[in-house]
């Protein structure tokens, strides 16, 4: 489960109910929901929540780094709460499901020094792609 929450805390983040109901939606393993499910799970919980309270908070996590946006394939983006916590995404290439995966070894390490074109590379990002169970 992601530790959203008390990283939130633990910066001084101003909890208003609504923050604090987008994130509670957002905490978890595996979570990648778009803004409007993440909407109307947080609508659940908290009917009066505004959908431009939804996205401005999903917005404000992304810029204090606290959530990850997930682009694939020209789908909605998506919100990842594990941003602290290194991991790769498995994508379902029919239904768009994404998995949080940590393969073993280093991404950086498998580009060879002549693919680098004297870039000092600090990160990867390495998408698997494949169907789910459901869609297999």
């Amino acid at each position: 489960m992601s530790d959203l929450l008390e990283r939130l805390r633990s910066r001084g983040w101003r909890l208003t109910s609504q923050r604090r109901v987008v994130a509670e939606v957002l905490d978890g393993d595996h979570v990648h929901l778009t803004a409007d499910e993440v909407h109307a799970r947080a609508a659940e919980r908290l009917p009066e929540i505004s959908r431009a309270t939804v996205y401005n908070t999903l917005g404000e996590l992304v810029t204090l780094g606290e959530v990850l946006e997930v682009a694939t394939d020209g789908r909605a983006k998506r919100y990842d709460p594990n941003a602290h916590q290194p991991h790769q995404h498995l994508v379902c290439s029919a239904c768009g499901t994404i998995r949080d995966v940590r393969p073993t070894g280093d991404p950086l390490a498998a580009l060879p020094a002549a693919e680098r074109f004297g870039f000092d590379v600090a990160t990867a990002e390495v998408t698997y792609r494949g169907l789910c169970p459901d869609c297999a």
